[in-house]
């Protein structure tokens, strides 16, 4: 069983906002499995444990770039929130989702090889980036992109630097747009409630399965909630069933119909999703370096 430890209570708590006691019981009782003792949260406490699930810790920005019906998005990520906010580190993130854009390279290696030159570094855009790191003093490093070229309109939104969204569409570019706002507001997971990823259709069964068990409802009563359950996620997190920010009397699908308008993608980045900062356990590292010091002794 893996050792529950200070840090480890704490970065659940984090992530759930849940009294610090439960998350030691859930992880516990999870054998340290981070997201088991999530679930676990979520089932006794209900929506109070997800209530900071979407929060993320790593610094950067979100950038975009379209030319005509081509276009890429592209995260560049750092150490803090000040360098976000660094001239230099900005135009070369601006410059990067150009010249992903232009040049449509297969991978962030191909990317890193384009020509480039600012603040006296060059020739290449992998060569700024390790120029500016020794100039600002703090790693940064290209994280991942996307590229558009599928014949389709495209627009974007950038909510400030940390949330960015390309829709792929056709019709209306002021309702495309209104999408795309709509998805960084709400962060759909797909389009309809058919594409919804199998890996969290399971992941709400099961919670929902484990809420039922402790209702102590009638097993016919259970199927009911449970599925109920699915059904209430599925229209939360599909794009087309959610109610439109701007409208929550109609449905994106309902806007969308109104004004002729298809919207046939979305990609969503939000800076550092999946990326957990390290929390350090100072006890522990200072225990590890006194062994480690009577070992060589």
């Amino acid at each position: 069983m893996a050792a529950i430890t200070a840090s480890l209570v704490a970065e659940l708590r984090a992530k759930t906002d849940a009294p610090m006691m439960e998350c030691k019981k859930a992880l516990s009782e999870a054998e340290g499995d981070m997201v088991k003792a999530e679930e676990l949260l979520r089932v006794k406490l209900g929506s109070k444990a997800s209530k900071a699930s979407s929060r993320v810790t790593a610094e950067g920005v979100v950038s975009s770039f379209i030319d005509g019906h081509s276009g890429a998005m592209l995260e560049v990520n750092c150490e803090t929130d000040f360098v976000t906010k660094n001239d230099s580190f900005l135009a070369l993130t601006q410059a990067a989702a150009q010249l992903a854009a232009l040049h449509k390279p297969a991978d962030l290696e191909a990317l890193g090889a384009l020509p480039y030159s600012q603040d006296g570094f060059g020739p290449t855009l992998e060569d700024v980036r390790k120029g500016l790191i020794g100039k600002i003093g703090e790693n940064m490093s290209f994280r991942r992109f996307k590229l558009f070229e599928g014949g389709s309109a495209l627009t974007s939104y950038l909510h400030g630097t940390r949330i960015g969204v390309m829709v792929e569409y056709a019709g209306d570019e002021g309702a495309a747009r209104d999408v795309a706002m709509h998805v960084a507001a709400m962060k759909p997971v797909s389009l309809t409630s058919t594409e919804v990823p199998a890996g969290l259709i399971e992941r709400e069964r099961s919670v929902a399965t484990a809420k039922a068990a402790e209702s102590g409802k009638p097993a016919d009563i259970a199927a009911k909630m449970i599925e109920g359950a699915v059904q209430k996620y599925l229209k939360e997190v599909s794009l087309f069933d959610q109610p439109f920010v701007k409208n929550d009397k109609q449905t994106v699908a309902q806007m969308l119909q109104a004004v002729k308008t298809t919207v046939k993608s979305f990609t969503l980045y939000v800076v550092g999703e999946g990326i957990e900062r390290k929390v350090d356990d100072f006890a522990a590292e200072v225990a590890a370096q006194v062994a480690a010091a009577k070992q060589s002794a």
